[in-house]
C-alpha cells in the first residue's frame, strides 16, 4: 500500500509540473530568440501568438500581437499552436483525473478498484498528451535550426538570426514529464489493479462460501415441529 501511495504522489508531482510547463510554453513569447544577441542592443523573442522586443539597457519591453487566427500564417506556426493546445487540454484532464483517483481524496472511498481505474485512465491521457506536445516543440525547434543552418550555409544574412528559446524547452520538458507520469500510472498501477482485484475476488468467494454454509446449517437444524406446524398452516390456508 505504501508503494502505491508513493507512486501516486510521484505521478501527481510530475503531472502537475508537466501540465504547468505545457501551458506556460504555449502562452509565453520566447519560442524563438535572436542568436547573436551580443551584437544587439535588444533581445527579440517570437512566440506562438506575439513577438516581443526587450531593450537590454533599461529592460523596457514592447510586444506586437500577430494577426487574427483566421489570417494566413506559416504552417509551422499553425500546426504548433494546434498541437500545443491539444496537449494542454489533455494534460489538464489527465491531472484532474489523477487528483480524483488519489487515495487521500475522499472520492468513492469504498471503491478502490474504480479509483485505480481512474488512475489508469489518467495515465493513458497523460501519455497521449505527451505526443502532440513533444511533436510540436521538437518540430518547431528543428525547423528553426534548419532555417538558420540553411541561411548560414548559403551565406545569407538578413540582419538577425534566431534560435529556439526557453518556451520551446518548456514544451519539451512538459511533454517528457507527461510521458514519465503516464508510464508510472499505467504500468505500475496496472500491477496494483491485478493484485487488488484478486484479493477482492477471493474475499467475495470466501464470503459466498460462508453464507451458503450458514444456509445449509440452518436448514439442517430446523426443528421438525416448526416444519410440521408450517405444513398444517399451509393445508388450513388452502382449505
Amino acid at each position: 500500500a505504501s508503494m502505491k501511495f508513493f507512486l501516486q504522489y510521484v505521478g501527481c508531482f510530475f503531472a502537475f509540473f508537466s501540465t504547468g510547463f505545457l501551458i506556460a510554453s504555449t502562452w509565453t513569447d520566447c519560442w524563438m530568440v535572436n542568436a547573436d544577441d551580443s551584437l544587439e542592443v535588444s533581445t527579440k523573442c517570437r512566440g506562438l501568438w506575439w513577438e516581443c522586443v526587450t531593450n537590454v539597457f533599461d529592460g523596457i519591453q514592447t510586444c506586437d500581437e500577430y494577426d487574427s487566427i483566421f489570417a494566413e500564417h506559416p504552417v509551422k506556426l499553425v500546426l504548433t499552436r494546434a498541437m500545443m493546445i491539444t496537449a494542454d487540454i489533455l494534460a489538464g484532464f489527465g491531472f484532474l483525473f489523477l487528483v480524483l483517483g488519489l487515495d487521500c481524496v475522499k472520492f468513492l472511498p469504498d471503491e478502490p478498484l474504480i479509483k485505480l481505474r481512474i488512475c489508469l485512465v489518467s495515465g493513458v491521457t497523460l501519455l497521449i498528451a505527451g505526443l502532440p506536445g513533444i511533436t510540436g516543440s521538437v518540430w518547431y525547434a528543428v525547423d528553426v535550426y534548419v532555417e538558420r543552418s540553411s541561411l548560414v550555409f548559403h551565406n545569407v544574412f538578413l540582419g538577425i538570426q534566431y534560435k529556439f528559446g526557453w518556451s520551446c524547452w518548456l514544451g519539451m520538458a512538459g511533454s517528457l514529464g507527461c510521458f514519465l507520469s503516464g508510464a508510472l500510472l499505467t504500468c505500475c498501477m496496472y500491477l496494483f489493479r491485478e493484485t487488488s482485484s484478486g484479493r477482492l475476488h477471493s474475499a467475495y468467494s470466501l464470503r459466498k462460501g460462508y453464507s451458503s454454509a450458514g444456509t445449509i446449517v440452518t436448514n439442517v437444524h430446523l426443528p421438525s415441529s416448526q416444519t410440521a406446524t408450517a405444513k398444517m398452516y399451509a393445508v388450513d390456508t388452502r382449505v
